[in-house]
Parts: C-alpha cells; sequence; structure tokens
C-alpha cells in the first residue's frame, strides 16, 4: 500500500550568518490509507549522542504547541500557518550561533511516518577587524603589518592591498592570509602609504587600515648622551642642594649650642650684703694667727671701720658700739683652735 512521503529532498545543509532569517523545508504528501490525525514535530538533535532530542515546536490535534524550546522562543514558527495543506517547513528568525545544529521533522498520519534531517551551521561574520604594525619603521627594517578580527566564525582569511601610489604591494613582502600577517623585508621610503585588509569568511568581510611611515633612522647616540648630561646635570642640582640643606641645619644646631653653652657658664652675681660678711671673716682670720708683735698695726683701725652691711647707711644712720665683753664661745668643744683677738681698753693700750 501506499503511504505518506516527504518530497522535499536535496536540501540536507544550510550555512547562514547570524541575524539572518533560514527556512528548513519539509513537504509531504499523505495517503488515502493514512487514516489517523496528523502530527508534525521540529526536534533538535544535540551533537552529544547521551543527551535527549529537543522538541522545539510540533503541530497535533489541529493546534500548534510553540513552548517546548525557551532558547528559540518568538523566533520560529511554521511557514504554512496550516500545515494540513503538506506543507511542514519550518522558519528560523534572527538566527545566533548557538542555534547551529541537526534539526529533524517527523511526520505522522497512521499508519504512516516519514522523517528528514537538516544540518544547519550559523556563521559569524568578521567584525572588529583591527590592523597594527610591529616593527621598527626604519630604513633597512622589517616591518610586519598585522591584521585580526575579534569576531568572526573560522575559516577566516586575509587579504592585503595598498590603497595609496603604486596600489601594488611591494615585492618583498610575504602574506600568510591564515594570520592575516603582511612581512615587508628591507624597508625604504617608496614603502610608505595607506594599507588595507579584508578578513572575509563564507558569510561576509570586514575591513580595517593602517598607515606606514617609513623615515631614517634615529640618531640614537646623540639621545643616549643628551640622557647622560641630563642626568648628570640633575644628580648634581640634588647634591647642591642636599649640601645646602645640611649646612643650613648643622648652623642652626651650632648657634643653639652655643646660646646654651654661655647662659650655663655665666655665674649667678654676688650681692654685696655677702661681699661684706667675707671681708669681715677674712679679716679675723688674719688676726686670729698673727703675733702680739704684729698687733699693733691692727690697733690704729677699729672695727667699726670694716667693711659691713652697715656701710649701706648713711653716716648718720651708723650706730655707735660700745665695747663690751662678749663672752667667747666653747671651741674646744666645737673642735677649733681658740683664737686671741685683741682688745682696745679706755687708755689706748691693747689687752
Amino acid at each position: 500500500t501506499r503511504s505518506l512521503s516527504i518530497t522535499s529532498v536535496g536540501h540536507s545543509t544550510f550555512e547562514k550568518a547570524q541575524g539572518e532569517k533560514v527556512t528548513l523545508p519539509c513537504t509531504f504528501v499523505l495517503s488515502e490509507e493514512d487514516e489517523g490525525p496528523l502530527d508534525i514535530e521540529w526536534v533538535l538533535i544535540p551533537a552529544d549522542n547521551q543527551k535527549k532530542e529537543q522538541i522545539i515546536i510540533m503541530y497535533a490535534v489541529d493546534r500548534i504547541y510553540n513552548h517546548y524550546y525557551a532558547a528559540m522562543t518568538g523566533r520560529m514558527q511554521f511557514t504554512n500557518p496550516d500545515p494540513r495543506s503538506g506543507d511542514g517547513s519550518l522558519d528560523i528568525l534572527n538566527l545566533k550561533s548557538a542555534d547551529t545544529g541537526t534539526y529533524q521533522c517527523k511526520v505522522k498520519k497512521a499508519p504512516g511516518v516519514q522523517s528528514q534531517k537538516i544540518q544547519l551551521t550559523v556563521l559569524v561574520k568578521p567584525a572588529r577587524t583591527k590592523c597594527s604594525i610591529e616593527g621598527s619603521q626604519e630604513i633597512g627594517k622589517d616591518v610586519i603589518l598585522k591584521c585580526a578580527s575579534q569576531e568572526g566564525s573560522p575559516l577566516l582569511s586575509y587579504d592585503w592591498r595598498r590603497v595609496s601610489g603604486t596600489q601594488e604591494l611591494p615585492a618583498t613582502s610575504m602574506l600568510n592570509k591564515n594570520t592575516g600577517e603582511l612581512l615587508l623585508k628591507n624597508a625604504s621610503q617608496d614603502y610608505s602609504g595607506t594599507y588595507n585588509c579584508v578578513a572575509s569568511n563564507r558569510v561576509g568581510t570586514d575591513e580595517c587600515s593602517v598607515e606606514l611611515n617609513v623615515t631614517p633612522p634615529i640618531n640614537t647616540a646623540g639621545i643616549i648622551a643628551g640622557a647622560i648630561i641630563g642626568t648628570l646635570l640633575g644628580l648634581s642640582v640634588l647634591a647642591f642642594l642636599v649640601f645646602c640643606c645640611c649646612k643650613k641645619h648643622r648652623e642652626k644646631k651650632y648657634e643653639k649650642e652655643v646660646h646654651h653653652d654661655i647662659r650655663e657658664d655665666v655665674p649667678p652675681p654676688k650681692s654685696r650684703s655677702s661681699t661684706a660678711r667675707s671681708y669681715i671673716g677674712s679679716n679675723r682670720s688674719s688676726l686670729g694667727s698673727m703675733s702680739p708683735s704684729n698687733m699693733e698695726g691692727y690697733t690704729k683701725t677699729p672695727y667699726s671701720q670694716v667693711p659691713s652691711e652697715d656701710f649701706e647707711r648713711t653716716p648718720g644712720q651708723n650706730p655707735t658700739f660700745a665695747p663690751s665683753k662678749v663672752a667667747a664661745p666653747n671651741l674646744s668643744r666645737m673642735g677649733a683652735v681658740p683664737v686671741m683677738i685683741p682688745a682696745q681698753s679706755k687708755d689706748g693700750s691693747i689687752v
């Protein structure tokens, strides 16, 4: 007996760019012997065989169910709103790289069952391509022009071209299409100009440009000599400043020490009263040590003329001392030697 069959054959592989739309075909023809209800399922077959198939959309009992696969919610639909017409194709909108995989269409109407697998590859166009220069841009040096895309599905291919001057690459240039490097050996000033890089894959292209300026070698010896001289001058100035600071610090320290020494060495001034007492004491000591033969000279000077605290008084204020007998202290108890002190009698003789 004849049963249903899928007619969309020969389209088993699709390659699309990210952000585009794809239609996965699944058309079929029913048989008169198929009397059961019509069921259409689209499933995603994981790359890992240990994982189960994931239903993404289904038509059953005259209804469409599209809530099984959250990753594609709002981005998938049947191409024909009424799949009973024999068209169960699937539209996927705004493709993402994660949509890459194997999709299977299953059509069931008892007793017939048919299926078809389709491989979908979502490619990312080259994007954010950047150009750069590696090496010294001096005459006679080797220069490398680099080109790389931050986004893009493999296999990416790079191509360089010159957009100024002769618009031809130098004869000594070497291009690596896989890495995007353009080697310019033994560069000369004729190599100067604008270079353009084109990155491409099966779904798109992206470009970037760079300006090459080959110049004569720099006088490195002069630069080094200038740097050394400048460094030495800077060190000299720094040493001079340090010397001045240290000298100033030492001068301040010396002034403080001298000022401190002067204040410590100056003795306190003596009062007149202490001077008078010292004078009286020294004269008494001298009288005690003299012999009787030498006392005549001292009899002429009465004790009232010895300097004392009374010298500060005016002549009218000086009191007149009357001769009196003074009891001598017991010097033997004090451990001192007795001293003979002369006294003058009324008739002038020494007693």
